[in-house]
C-alpha cells in the first residue's frame, strides 16, 4: 500500500545522494527507491540503490507506458480470458481464449510457480518485488488521475504481485516447446472420451510454421581484423512481434558499484535481454535448436489411459485444471479437463498428426520446463565486465531457453554461443529410439523403452539437457553473424560441425537472410558501424538479385500475352528494394515467389552443401514445369493486386503500415530481406505490420567507451495516443537511428531530460526539472 506523506516533508537532496552510496544489502521493506531520468522518446534511464528498487522504478516506468499491455498478459497467463472476454474470444496469438486458459491453468499451477520463485536468488526476488510494487503504484496513480489507459475501467485490471511475473516468465520458458502446442493439450481427452474440444488446428500450425519468423533475428558481430576502427562492432536486429507479451520496452538500468546496462527488455522482466553495458555488447536470435521431444507411447489395449513402459502397464497421471467461463448473458460458470500425463510429460492430441487413438499416444518432454534459472542468467550477462565472464554465466547457469547469443567486446573479440536448453539426445541415441517416419520436423522417441528418456550429464545446470561443453561456441577476430539457421555457416571459416541434430544440422541450405550477411562481410576490407546500419536500411531483396534476370527473361518471352505486360512492366520498372518508395513490382514478385518458393524444382542450380553461400540459385525458366508456374503465379498475382484495387503507380508505404498509418519499409524475411518485416493484409489492398525489425542496436567502442545509435521501431508505448507511441516509428519509418544516450552526461545533455524520484513511502511522484 502507499502511504499518504505530505511532498512538502520529501527530503530530495538527501535522496539524491543516497544514490551514490552502492549498497548489497536487501532493501527493507516500504524502503523502495528509484530515480526514472527520461531522455527523448521517453526512454527511460533508471537508477536505484538496490535490486528492489531499481524492480520498483522498472515497473514504474513500464506502467507509465504500457500499463494495459502487461495487465492484458497477466490476465491470460493467470487462465483467466475465458472469465473476462468469452471462451470463444481470441488472445493476441489468435489462440482461443478457453485453449489458452486451460493451458496456463495447466502449465502455471500454485506448486510451479512457488517452485521457480524458490529457486531465484535473493536479487531476483527483489527484483521482480519491486518490479510488482512500482507498477502497482503507478496504476494507483494513473486510476486516480481518471480517463486515460482504455483499461483503466475495466473489471479485470488490477494490482500485480511476484508470483504474475513469475507466470510471465515461465510463458517465456516454453514459447519454444510445449507453448506452441497449448491447443493440442487443452484438446487431448482419451479416445473414448466424446467431450473433446473442437480446435481449429491449422491457425496453431501456422503458428508454429511461423514461430522463428515472427520471432527471428539477424545479428553481425565485428572484430578488430575487419573493424575500420580495430574495435568490437554489434549489430543487434530482433524480429519480434509489435504487440502482445513478446514486445521489447528500451532502458537503461543502473546500480552504482553493481550495474550498468543498456537494451530493451520483455514485458514484465526487470533486467535487459538485449543490450550493452561499458565492457561488451551482446544480442540474441533465435535458434534452430530443439527444445522438447515427443514421445510415442504404446497404449494398454484394455485401457486408452495406460501406456506400455519396459513391458508393465502403467497409469496415465491426471491434473484436473478448471476454468471460469463467461457466457453470452454475461453469467459465469465453471469448466473443468484433465490433462493427462506419462512419466515424459503432458499427452497432446493433434488430429492428423499426433492422434491419441486406441493403439498410441505422444507426451511431450519441454526442456525448459524445468529452466528456473533464465532471470539469474540475463541479469549475470548484464553485469558481464568481459567476454570471459559471459561465457561463464552461459556455461554454468545455462538458463537460456531458445536463442543463440553473439558478443562482441570492447578490445575486438567476438563471440558466438549456440547454449540453450536442448534435450540430451545424441546421434546415437536418435538411431536407437526415433521415429525415421517423422522426418526431422518433430523429434518422436520410443516410449515403450526408459532407455529412450533424456541422457544425464555431470556437467549440466539440469538433469537430461546437454552440457555447455557439448555445444557450439567460436571466437574470432574478424566476425561471426546469425540469421535463424543452424550454427555451421556463423563464419565460414570455420564451420561449426557434428553436434546432435537437436543442436544444429550442417550441410543444410542457408536462408537467404543469412547468404545476404555472408555475401556483405566475405566481400573483404573494414567494416563501419555505416555498413552494418545499412545492411538493415537498404532494403534489398536478396532473393530478387538471384532471380529477377531469369523473371525479366521470361517476361521477354510473354509480349505476345496481353495480361502479363503491365506486370513484367512494373516488375522491370522495381528498383529491387523494399524501400518506401518500391513499386507494385515488389508487390508482384511478392506474390509470385509465395507460390514458387513451394516448389522444390524451381532452381536452375541445386542447393550443394560445399557452397553454401551460392546454391541454391537462378529460376529454371527454361523448364516447361518452371515456366507454366510461374506464369500462373503471375496471372494469380495479378488477379490479387486488381481485386485489392491497386494501381500502378501505387508505392510500397502506401501498403504496408503501423497500426498508426505511419508506412514501413522492410519486407518479408522469406525474400531475403535483412530489414524483415511480417505484415498482414487489412482493407483497401494495405498490410498492417504485426512482427519483424523491433528494437535496433549499433554499438561501438572506442576510448570514451560504448557508443550506440538505434531505434525501437514500435515505439516506447503501446497506449494509442501517447506521447510515446509512435515517434520511434515515424523515425524508423524515416531511417533516422538515434543516439543511445549511455552516460551520465549524455543522458543530462538530452535535449528531452527530465527527473522523476519514486519512493514506496510517498503517494507521489516528485518530479523536478532538468
Amino acid at each position: 500500500m502507499i502511504k499518504p506523506r505530505p511532498l512538502a516533508c520529501i527530503c530530495l537532496a538527501g535522496l539524491l545522494c543516497g544514490f551514490s552510496l552502492p549498497s548489497q544489502a536487501r532493501a527493507v521493506a516500504g524502503d523502495a527507491s528509484a530515480e526514472i531520468r527520461r531522455t527523448s522518446f521517453g526512454v527511460p534511464h533508471i537508477l536505484a540503490k538496490d535490486e528492489q528498487g531499481l524492480g520498483y522504478g522498472i515497473g514504474y516506468a513500464y506502467a507509465q507506458d504500457n500499463l494495459c499491455l502487461l495487465a492484458n498478459e497477466v490476465v491470460t497467463v493467470n487462465g483467466e480470458r475465458s472469465r473476462y472476454f468469452g471462451a470463444d474470444q481470441v488472445t493476441v496469438e489468435q489462440r482461443k481464449n478457453l485453449a489458452s486458459d486451460l493451458f496456463f491453468s495447466w502449465l502455471n499451477t500454485p506448486a510451479a510457480v512457488a517452485g521457480f520463485w524458490q529457486a531465484q536468488p535473493a536479487q531476483v526476488r527483489a527484483l521482480l518485488e519491486g518490479y510488482a510494487k512500482g507498477y502497482n503504484r503507478a496504476l494507483a496513480e494513473r486510476t486516480a488521475q481518471g480517463p486515460g489507459a482504455e483499461c483503466l475501467q475495466a473489471r479485470w485490471l488490477r494490482p500485480i504481485t511476484p508470483q504474475d511475473l513469475v507466470k510471465l516468465t515461465r510463458r517465456l520458458l516454453v514459447e519454444g516447446g510445449v507453448g506452441q502446442f497449448a491447443e493440442a493439450l487443452a484438446g487431448a481427452v482419451p479416445p473414448t472420451d466424446v467431450a473433446g474440444l473442437t480446435l481449429d488446428m491449422s491457425v496453431a500450425q501456422a503458428r508454429q510454421d511461423n514461430f522463428a519468423l515472427e520471432r527471428g533475428s539477424n545479428a553481425v558481430a565485428v572484430g578488430r581484423e575487419r573493424s575500420a576502427t580495430g574495435r568490437g562492432m554489434l549489430l543487434a536486429n530482433p524480429h519480434f512481434p509489435w504487440s502482445g507479451g513478446m514486445r521489447f520496452y528500451q532502458m537503461q538500468l543502473t546500480v552504482p558499484g553493481k550495474l550498468d546496462v543498456m537494451g530493451a527488455a520483455l514485458p514484465g522482466l526487470p533486467l535487459i535481454n538485449i543490450g550493452f553495458n561499458r565492457h561488451l555488447a551482446w544480442t540474441h536470435t533465435v535458434d534452430t535448436s530443439r527444445h522438447f521431444t515427443l514421445y510415442r507411447l504404446e497404449l494398454d489395449p484394455k485401457d486408452p489411459t495406460r501406456y506400455l513402459l519396459d513391458g508393465k502397464s502403467l497409469p496415465m497421471t491426471r491434473q484436473r485444471v478448471t476454468v471460469t467461463v463467461k457466457g453470452e448473458d454475461g453469467k459465469q460458470s465453471t469448466m473443468s479437463r484433465e490433462v493427462y500425463a506419462s512419466v515424459f510429460g503432458p499427452v497432446v492430441h493433434w488430429p492428423g498428426k499426433l492422434d491419441w487413438n486406441k493403439e498410441h499416444a505422444y507426451s511431450l518432454r519441454d526442456a525448459n520446463l524445468d529452466n528456473t534459472r533464465v532471470l539469474q542468467q540475463w541479469y549475470s550477462m548484464n553485469q558481464a565486465d568481459s567476454l570471459k565472464a559471459l561465457q561463464g554465466s552461459v556455461e554454468q547457469l545455462q538458463g537460456i531457453p531458445w536463442v543463440n547469443t553473439l558478443a562482441v567486446d570492447a578490445k575486438g573479440s567476438t563471440l558466438y554461443l549456440n547454449q540453450s536448453v536442448v534435450p540430451y539426445v545424441d546421434a546415437a541415441l536418435l538411431a536407437q529410439c526415433s521415429d525415421p517416419a517423422a522426418g526431422q520436423a518433430l523429434i518422436v522417441l520410443d516410449g515403450s523403452r526408459s532407455a529412450c528418456n533424456w541422457k544425464n550429464d555431470p556437467r549440466a545446470a539440469q538433469p537430461g539437457i546437454f552440457p555447455a561443453q557439448l555445444q557450439p561456441s567460436l571466437s574470432r577476430g574478424d566476425f561471426i553473424q546469425h540469421a535463424n539457421d543452424s550454427a555451421w555457416m556463423v563464419n565460414p571459416a570455420q564451420p561449426l560441425r557434428g553436434f546432435s541434430p537437436l543442436i544444429s544440422r550442417d550441410e543444410q541450405p542457408l536462408g537467404p537472410r543469412s547468404r545476404f550477411a555472408l555475401q556483405r562481410l566475405t566481400q573483404g576490407g573494414k567494416l563501419t558501424g555505416t555498413d552494418l546500419q545499412q545492411m538493415v536500411m537498404d532494403n534489398q531483396v536478396y532473393l530478387a538479385e538471384l532471380l529477377m534476370p531469369d523473371v525479366l527473361q521470361w517476361c521477354g518471352g510473354q509480349a505476345s500475352d496481353a495480361r502479363l505486360s503491365a506486370l513484367c512492366g512494373s516488375l522491370k520498372a522495381w528498383n529491387g528494394r523494399a524501400d518506401l518508395d518500391s513499386g507494385i513490382g515488389l508487390v508482384h514478385f511478392q506474390n509470385i515467389l509465395q507460390t514458387l518458393l513451394k516448389r522444390p524444382d524451381i532452381w536452375r542450380v541445386a542447393f550443394d552443401p560445399q557452397d553454401p553461400l551460392h546454391t541454391p540459385r537462378g529460376l529454371a525458366v527454361e523448364r516447361a514445369q518452371v515456366a507454366t508456374a510461374l506464369k500462373d503465379a503471375a496471372l494469380a498475382s495479378k488477379a490479387l493486386v486488381e481485386k485489392a484495387g491497386l494501381g500502378a503507380d501505387v508505392r510500397w508505404g502506401q501498403i504496408q503500415q503501423a497500426a498508426d498509418g505511419t508506412p514501413i519499409h522492410g519486407g518479408p524475411a522469406a525474400l531475403g530481406v535483412y530489414n524483415a518485416i511480417q505484415s498482414v493484409p487489412t482493407a483497401g489492398g494495405k498490410r498492417v505490420v504485426v512482427s519483424g525489425t523491433s528494437y535496433l542496436q549499433l554499438v561501438t567502442f572506442d576510448d570514451k567507451g560504448p557508443q550506440a545509435l538505434g531505434l525501437l521501431a514500435f515505439s516506447q508505448s503501446s497506449e494509442a495516443g501517447a506521447v510515446h507511441a509512435a515517434d520511434q516509428t515515424r523515425a524508423f519509418s524515416a531511417k533516422q537511428w538515434h543516439v543511445i544516450p549511455f552516460t551520465e552526461a549524455q543522458i543530462k545533455a538530452d535535449p528531452q531530460y527530465r527527473l522523476q524520484v519514486i519512493r514506496e513511502v510517498d503517494t507521489a511522484a516528485v518530479a523536478t526539472a532538468p
